[in-house]
């Protein structure tokens, strides 16, 4: 009997064992997807912070903690994935608010993540922070001075004197010093950046949670021109630039819209805004110019005008999606380069329509910080060609509640006015305009260089397709079909 149920229980044993080797056969590629499957910090996360976040977050970097090593990411891993996964909204990083779901998508030097990333991120923080293979790792960034300038390396670098801020003062509205422009022949400005330099480690914090609360710089408004023998700027020589402000990205022109740079011309600021971040702070500001090649003429002139208003504003206390409404109708042919909202501590979000007979064709919407003020440079083939008589339409959303951090007392009534507790609402974005000839020439390029077929659809292009929808015969039946749609 005994040897009987020995002989038994081998057979139970015999057949589990085989049953557990061939479940190990088979479990092993299961396994071992699994594990491959894993997001880990080398394979998954360190890509993104290399792309987007560590230009900012690294030693000697103007983010509070560099996000380098795993060492110093996982401690931080909650706060990553909360911080990303406001995507759109103020607090976000990173610092790029434009909203996935309208408008046109397709920007230069857009940092924002996917929604894979922000899963990828959000999956990672959840599970533990795994480290992974050190063999999936990107190879590392060599770190040095010249990657504060986003837009590349500068042609030249412009140097402001520099102004020490005492902790606790009120702001201050003056100018700086005048700097000569040192080049010896005039050039054609591609891009331009600024960048404040101060004194504060920024990673160990200021003492003082504000807004620009690592800066002393709150924005300049500047200009080149040339200076008389009293000291006077010479009627006619300015050039305007897009103005400075705290948290601002590069500003990139059109590679057919160049600015002019001078010779012998002097930087002069219009106003320059300082103020307290918590301790005493000397800084200065660095201009950096990227030239175009010499002999490059400009094709289109820069188009100036005012889409905002900054006069009549009222913004209601404690309450919040207060809306605000500006309008301008285009005087000639356009061409948007960028659209960068400016509002003040209240705004939270705005909105870039264009309205072209009955079409009515949200082009960008974009939330807001004011700690991070955001220029949005359309990429080429994606920038809107409006002809002459489009409404441009820009929609403000205000919060002034005590859901809003930037509003110190949402209680207040708050109207127009310069400081950051009262209000502006304006599209600062460039635009140049173009001739009938140009106009056309750049809607056919677009055709051209996008494919578009009939069924096709260019968001801010409302003629893009209007020879493929009524075929014409030639450049001048185009403009006759134009002409009678804005007669109707």
């Amino acid at each position: 009997m005994l040897s009987t149920i020995n002989r038994s229980l081998l057979g139970v044993v015999g057949n589990l064992a085989k049953a557990f080797a061939a479940l190990s056969i088979l479990g092993l590629p299961m396994l071992a997807t699994a594990q491959s499957d894993q997001v880990t910090f080398h394979k998954d996360i360190e890509p993104i912070l290399q792309r987007s976040c560590q230009n900012c977050h690294r030693p000697g970097g103007v983010g509070p903690m560099p996000l380098v090593s795993y060492d110093e990411v996982a401690p931080f891993a909650g706060l990553i994935e909360y911080k990303t996964g406001l995507r759109d909204r103020a607090g976000a990083m990173p610092p790029w608010y434009m909203e996935k779901d309208i408008g046109i998508q397709d920007y230069k030097f857009d940092p924002s993540l996917s929604d894979e990333e922000l899963a990828a991120i959000s999956t990672w923080a959840r599970s533990g922070t795994p480290k992974g293979n050190a063999a999936d790792a990107p190879e590392p960034l060599v770190f040095s001075d010249d990657q504060k300038w986003t837009a590349g390396q500068p042609d030249l670098i412009v140097k402001t004197n520099s102004v020490t801020k005492l902790a606790g003062t009120p702001d201050w509205w003056g100018e700086i010093d005048r700097i000569v422009i040192p080049i010896e022949e005039d050039r054609y400005v591609k891009s331009v950046e600024i960048v404040e330099v101060n004194d504060v480690d920024f990673q160990a914090g200021t003492g003082r949670d504000t807004v620009g609360g690592r800066f002393i710089f709150h924005h300049m408004i500047w200009s080149t021109a040339e200076i008389d023998e009293n000291g006077e700027r010479v009627e006619g020589t300015a050039t305007g630039w897009p103005v400075h402000e705290v948290g601002r990205n590069a500003d990139i022109f059109d590679e057919d819209g160049a600015r002019l740079l001078k010779a012998g011309t002097y930087l002069v600021s219009d106003s320059v805004h300082m103020h307290s971040n918590g301790k005493d702070t000397t800084g200065h500001l660095e201009v950096g110019f990227r030239f175009q090649p010499v002999g490059y003429e400009p094709k289109y002139e820069r188009a100036t005008l005012g889409l905002g208003n900054g006069v009549d504003i009222s913004i209601a206390g404690n309450e919040k999606d207060q809306e605000l409404h500006a309008y301008t109708v285009l005087q000639d042919h356009t061409k948007i380069i960028t659209f960068e909202p400016h509002l003040h501590a209240p705004g939270e979000r705005m909105c870039l329509e264009a309205i072209w007979g009955y079409t009515v064709e949200t082009l960008s919407c974009v939330g807001y910080d004011h700690n991070w003020v955001r220029g949005y440079a359309y990429n080429d083939n994606a920038q809107p060609l409006l002809p002459k008589g489009t409404i441009l339409h820009i929609v403000g959303y205000m919060n002034n509640t005590d859901t809003n951090p930037n509003v110190p007392d949402p209680r207040n009534w708050q109207g127009s006015g310069n400081r950051s507790v009262t209000n502006m609402f304006i599209d600062l974005g460039m635009r140049v305009k173009m001739n009938e000839e140009q106009f056309f020439e750049e809607m056919e390029n677009r055709r051209q260089a996008l494919n578009l077929g009939p069924n096709d659809h260019v968001i801010g292009c409302p003629l893009c397709l209007a020879p493929l929808v009524a075929p014409v015969n030639s450049s001048d039946d185009l403009k006759n079909e134009v002409a009678l749609q804005e007669t109707d």
